[in-house]
């Protein structure tokens, strides 16, 4: 039986007319089902209301809060998910290790007045019987992160369109810091015919330039300064590049400098990309992609600015 939606609207008149809003103090719903979250996000459509959804692993921290007020900005129920998808994590990696610290988490959600948070178990997102997967091309899905990391965006790519079938959201929000991520949930939101727009926000970092992350809990403060190293690179190419460097080769080749021979960070890769398909560029212009990777004594650090974009602390 199909349902029949009884839309509501606001009674505000006028162009600024928008639905009820998120009443502070009642907390947000918590689900753990697939049910339970299409219920409520359908019950929020026939509503009139927009759904912004901020999909995370947890761990939060000042860059996921700031996609949540993003949300909170653009729309007019904001859904939040916390779940560790062991898709996205290829052999050897570090999914058991991965921080959780889901009482913590739903502290900073409600404060930041979601409206919902999804937390399914594994076994309600990948039951014993699931067999598909999203298979990704474009953006230069097979280079950079997709080379280091086989497996990863498919593994991405699928609990993305899992979410958007389920919770059917007007946005989704992702950080920049996720340069390559975030071009293939564009397309594939695109390309399956979602209706999700998808907004990319800027990366949020400490006061020294490290970008934030969920896994900057495990470095410790003799490691910071190898660390910093990425966003040094990032900043070293904007200035150049703002003095008028042109050859795209010169600023890779900033990064071998800066790494050096250093014995405890090694680079794996440091290179200025289209933006659209991560191509690697012979000359600099603006908007180009700067994108950096890492390995830090086990830790694997990534980060990404825009050529003549926002200045690097």
């Amino acid at each position: 039986m199909s349902r029949v939606c009884t839309r509501t609207r606001s009674t505000v008149t006028g162009n600024d007319a928008r639905p009820e809003p998120f009443k502070t103090g009642e907390g947000p719903r918590i689900l753990r089902s697939t049910a339970e979250l299409r219920e409520l996000t359908s019950h929020w459509r026939c509503q009139g209301f927009t759904v912004g959804l901020v999909p995370t692993m947890g761990a939060l921290h000042r860059g996921h809060l700031s996609l949540v007020a993003a949300a909170r900005a653009g729309c007019d129920r904001v859904l939040a998910s916390i779940f560790v998808n062991p898709l996205q994590f290829g052999p050897g990696e570090d999914f058991e290790r991965y921080p959780r610290d889901s009482q913590e988490d739903l502290a900073q959600l409600r404060a930041a007045s979601v409206d919902a948070i999804y937390m399914p178990p594994v076994s309600e997102v990948y039951p014993v019987d699931f067999a598909t997967t999203v298979h990704v091309a474009g953006a230069g899905f097979d280079r950079f992160e997709g080379a280091a990391r086989p497996g990863h965006f498919q593994g991405v790519a699928t609990i993305v369109a899992k979410l958007f079938s389920a919770t059917g959201p007007s946005r989704a929000y992702f950080s920049e810091k996720d340069a390559q991520q975030a071009v293939i949930v564009a397309r594939l939101a695109r390309d399956l015919d979602s209706g999700v727009e998808i907004e990319v926000c800027p990366i949020v970092r400490d006061p020294d330039g490290l970008a934030l992350s969920s896994r900057n809990v495990y470095l410790t403060p003799d490691q910071r300064p190898d660390a910093l190293l990425l966003s040094r690179w990032l900043r070293e190419c904007q200035l150049a590049f703002k003095a008028g460097e042109g050859l795209a080769d010169r600023l890779r080749g900033r990064a071998l400098a800066i790494f050096g021979d250093r014995g405890k960070i090694r680079l794996e890769y440091a290179d200025i990309v289209d933006p659209m398909t991560f191509a690697p560029l012979e000359f600099c212009a603006a908007g180009a992609r700067l994108v950096i990777a890492a390995r830090l004594v086990g830790l694997r650090l990534i980060d990404s600015a825009t050529l003549g974009g926002r200045p690097i602390p």
